[in-house]
């Protein structure tokens, strides 16, 4: 009872601050922030919510985020979903609110407008998003299947309960021997189309019958295409399904419509997409493996040193299908441990931000209680509340992720593949889901030698590059003299730049 209290505490001290019931449109949640629609975004009031105890940070996109953490985000939405519908159940009618006139409608309208022009939701990215959308939900099963196949294979490595093993090997198995179908309903639904058409298109590519087909000279086998051919079996439905709607006389849709949707997608899928994005899944897992084998320290180099940047311009959505066409062929996907070392290099920077700026308690104080979330792997209060507004050790997080990449990178192009069974954890939070093809402890030394490499780079990295002497006289001062009258240093690295507008998961 005392948790739940604690979590509708927390949703009711959000709730007024982001203009209370009637201005929130939207309420979903991903694995770490509360995603807002919200009518009139100037109602929200950023700082005071960014000092809610349970708040870690905001972040501005499509939707308003607020950054609660792993496990709480999941038990504080609920609440706050239960005080949104009671508070607009309670809302008295705006009888006596004053109609709008000419000029103020003129100058909602040129807000509105410049919003949206501020999120830059160019068509990509929108797409991007859409992709993401898909996956994201699917990330808790695959988490939690993830470290019961990391368990069991501990188990038989150790030939302890060889009873029990299979049970868990089929735990672990069966969610990913079906992931097709729900990829599929994702899609669809994100699409605009029906759901379980999308998902009833793509169990054709699991169905073991298809073994008996044959497509473009070769036997069809079960899962071929994967994920992929799953999505694109699915958008393909959907606009199957778009055009009965147009054209099948509103008597026989409920008959036609579904019948024609699943026959026409259906045949596509069997002699066409599965092939094709077969051969698309193995080139991926194909290109993987060479760029590692190959590239090594240098490929890790670059992913790990880039892939903050690419988060800030949300290009790392795009990556989601690869990983998850990774899990799906090999077991774990190679990419996502380098990707990792960019949340060490920012817990890096993070720390000797905290030793170059001695006297701001306030930025010192958002590192303090930022930290343990960045060691596990969540990096926006960080990201947003101290590396990026200050600019300069944004791009010495960046060094400490491209060292511990290189670091990883080097050991698999040696030959000890680093992989991750599950994605959306990273830092310590990753280690549950490690697995390789040398053996969990080389696996695991080996990821653990990256971020301490990460952390040491972009320590070093920044507390001796990171600051010129302009920013720390702007920022290395005390409380008593940022208040002060004749001082206008901001109190805390966020106020420097405003609020940054696209999301992050390191």
């Amino acid at each position: 009872m005392a948790t739940e209290d604690k979590n509708r505490a927390t949703a009711a001290a959000i709730l007024p601050l982001v203009g209370g019931a009637a201005n929130v449109s939207s309420i979903a949640h991903c694995m770490t922030r509360l995603r807002l629609g919200l009518h009139d975004r100037s109602l929200v009031q950023d700082d005071a919510l960014k000092a809610v105890p349970a708040v870690m940070g905001v972040v501005e996109d499509d939707t308003y985020q607020i950054v609660l953490g792993p496990g709480t985000v999941a038990r504080v939405t609920p609440e706050f979903e239960k005080l949104v519908e009671e508070g607009k159940a309670e809302a008295p009618a705006p009888a006596d609110a004053a109609p709008l006139t000419a000029e103020e409608l003129a100058a909602q309208g040129a807000a509105m407008k410049a919003a949206r022009k501020a999120k830059n939701a160019t068509p990509f990215k929108l797409f991007l998003r859409k992709i993401a959308n898909i996956f994201v939900p699917l990330i808790p099963a695959l988490i939690g299947c993830g470290i019961i196949a990391g368990l069991n294979g501990l188990l038989v490595n150790l030939a302890w309960l060889p009873s029990v093993t299979p049970a868990l090997a089929a735990m672990a198995s069966g969610f990913m021997a079906l992931i097709a179908v729900f990829v599929g309903y994702n899609t669809a639904k994100e699409f605009g189309g029906t759901p379980i058409l999308g998902g009833a298109v793509a169990a054709i590519i699991v169905f073991p019958g298809v073994a008996n087909i044959e497509a473009f000279g070769q036997k069809l086998s079960p899962g071929q295409g994967g994920v992929l051919g799953a999505l694109g079996a699915a958008v393909l439905a959907v606009y199957v399904e778009k055009w009965c709607r147009r054209w099948v006389p509103e008597a026989l849709d409920v008959l036609v419509t579904p019948t024609l949707t699943v026959l026409v997608s259906g045949l596509v899928t069997i002699f066409g997409l599965m092939y094709v994005a077969g051969e698309v899944s193995t080139a991926i897992g194909d290109f993987a493996d060479w760029l590692l084998s190959n590239g090594g320290a240098g490929a890790g180099l670059i992913l790990g040193g880039f892939f903050l940047p690419l988060v800030m311009l949300g290009l790392h959505q795009a990556l989601i299908p690869i990983h998850t066409t990774l899990i799906e062929q090999q077991g774990y996907t190679v990419l996502l441990p380098i990707l990792a070392m960019a949340g060490a290099g920012q817990v890096g920077a993070a720390i000797a931000t905290y030793f170059r700026l001695p006297r701001n308690e306030s930025i010192r104080k958002t590192i303090k209680s930022a930290l343990p979330a960045g060691f596990l792997g969540v990096g926006e209060p960080l990201i947003y509340g101290v590396s990026l507004p200050l600019g300069r050790p944004f791009i010495t997080a960046c060094v400490g992720g491209a060292f511990g990449g290189a670091f990883v990178g080097f050991f698999n192009q040696l030959g000890d593949a680093v992989g991750s069974t599950a994605i959306g954890p990273s830092g310590w939070a990753l280690f549950p889901l490690l697995d390789g093809n040398h053996g969990l402890g080389a696996t695991i030394a080996i990821y653990a030698g990256g971020l301490v490499v990460g952390y040491l780079a972009g320590f070093l990295a920044t507390y001796f590059f990171g600051f010129s002497k302009e920013l720390l006289a702007e920022f290395n001062v005390s409380q008593e003299e940022a208040t002060a009258p004749t001082t206008a240093a901001p109190t805390t690295a966020a106020t420097a730049t405003g609020t940054a507008k696209e999301p992050a998961s390191v």
